[in-house]
């Protein structure tokens, strides 16, 4: 299967996810209808490995950007093929992952990833893709880095502003420029 793109519904999922360290509140099941008839787009992101080097940089930036996706109205979702007590003992065990504001979706089966077509040949582990949905559940942009390439967490945020004023946005638009007519 190729990689699910843009215009192509993004999968149906409901997994276990990591959405807090507190004692019996750890664990919940995330699915898409967290975002879908709510009006709410969704950014979701996925990292090969928990427990590595370049994932934690990632996860922390996002972390860090929570409030300008929920300003703009933006579920923010990470993911991995970890299970959820792998995510639960990196997040009590990394000092910048402790804290996280947004659910560690667990894709054990690898259903969802296969699905996406970002899993790499052998090992199976996620490439390092982000995904914005749109609020009916529509990929409206998808970005794949390879396993040693962190991402962007600023591009993200603007992808989501441009796409969110549903204008044409010229070449290296920022929020608040102007739009093209």
């Amino acid at each position: 299967m190729g990689l699910a793109t843009v215009g192509q519904k993004f999968p149906h999922f409901d997994k276990k996810s990591v959405v807090g360290i507190e004692k019996g509140k750890e664990f919940q099941n995330i699915s898409n209808d967290i975002h879908l008839g709510s009006n709410k787009w969704m950014v979701i992101f996925f990292w090969p490995k928990d427990f590595t080097f370049v994932c934690p940089t990632e996860i922390a930036e996002f972390n860090k950007a929570y409030g300008e996706f929920n300003d703009r109205d933006a579920v923010l979702i990470g993911a991995s093929t970890d299970s959820e007590f792998v995510h639960h003992a990196w997040r009590m065990h990394h000092d910048d992952l402790r804290d996280l504001k947004f659910p560690m979706l667990a894709d054990t089966s690898k259903s969802l990833s296969r699905e996406l077509g970002i899993l790499t040949e052998g090992e199976e582990v996620c490439y390092r893709a982000t995904y914005i949905v749109d609020p009916l559940g529509i990929i409206r942009w998808v970005n794949v880095n390879d396993l040693s390439v962190g991402r962007n967490v600023k591009e993200v945020i603007r992808v989501l502003d441009a796409l969110q004023t549903d204008e044409l946005c010229p070449c290296n638009w920022e929020k608040g420029q102007a739009t093209l007519n």
